[in-house]
């Protein structure tokens, strides 16, 4: 990865941080994404001091849409090439909440602002091809549906299902944003990284910040785990030209049939592009 830019949304904690650790440890410039910038800093220090590498920290909310422009404008100011994005910000909420753009939490952070930000800098992938887009989703986008109807969830709220419902959104957008970039040299894979033990699952999970460790330790594995399908699928070779595809512990494997669906995923990218209001 050396002389190789790659940008990780949610890099300060968790599988994000841990990717960041290891694309940094690999030569690549590192350009960490983060919405504390206190707690960004420290994961930025921490990192460079381990690898000795070149690690860069950019602060945006990815909630707004706003701040995903802001962010979208200064990469593309700041940096003359990007090979790798990785799109691994994400959230978890039992309750509903809405973004400052009025989408439901869950949809507006996992959903649209990963779709937003590639959009925004998609002429710099372009232009810096072979480069690659990582998508971390999740197995439980196969618990997940979509009704356009209630695309918000404001009739009936279940965390979960709203949770399923954005990683299912996941892998529907990098299926149709790889049938849209092919042949222009950038690919976009999605991938399941594992029970991981982050403040993420935490609260998904029922018994929420309580964190019995003892008793999740035999099945949580650690961010650094979480971090090898990414880190995999940002450098390896043997993904070089691989596109569209959804993978688990670095192989390729089916994702559920609604996430195959193609007018499906057709449908999501142009009601998704509405929302963010693009064209």
């Amino acid at each position: 990865m050396k002389g190789k830019i790659a940008l990780i949304t949610g890099a300060n904690a968790g599988i994000g941080k841990a990717t960041a650790l290891g694309l940094a440890g690999r030569g690549a410039r590192v350009v960490m994404v983060c919405r504390s910038r206190e707690r960004g800093e420290a994961a930025r220090s921490e990192i460079a001091r381990k690898t000795g590498g070149e690690v860069d920290l950019l602060i945006a909310d990815l909630s707004s849409q706003r701040e995903v422009r802001l962010l979208a404008g200064s990469i593309v100011e700041t940096y003359p090439r990007l090979d790798v994005l990785v799109l691994n910000a994400g959230v978890f909420t039992r309750v509903r909440q809405e973004t400052e753009d009025g989408l439901e939490m869950q949809f507006g952070v996992n959903h649209a602002a990963p779709y937003l930000l590639a959009y925004l800098i998609l002429d710099l992938l372009r232009r810096s091809a072979p480069s690659r887009i990582v998508v971390v989703s999740s197995d439980a986008h196969r618990q997940g549906s979509i009704d356009f109807d209630d695309l918000q969830k404001t009739r009936r709220y279940s965390g979960i299902s709203a949770y399923s419902q954005s990683k299912l959104c996941n892998v529907l957008f990098t299926r149709e944003l790889a049938r849209r970039l092919d042949g222009s040299g950038v690919t976009v894979n999605a991938l399941h990284p594992g029970v991981i033990g982050t403040n993420l699952i935490y609260d998904f999970l029922p018994i929420g910040r309580l964190r019995p460790l003892r008793l999740l330790a035999p099945v949580l594995k650690r961010p650094r785990h979480g971090a090898r399908t990414p880190v995999y699928l940002a450098s390896s070779e043997d993904v070089e030209g691989v596109s569209g595809l959804y993978f688990r512990d670095t192989k390729p494997v089916e994702p559920s049939e609604s996430a195959r669906d193609p007018a499906l995923a057709e449908r999501l990218w142009e009601e998704t592009g509405r929302l963010v209001g693009l064209a």
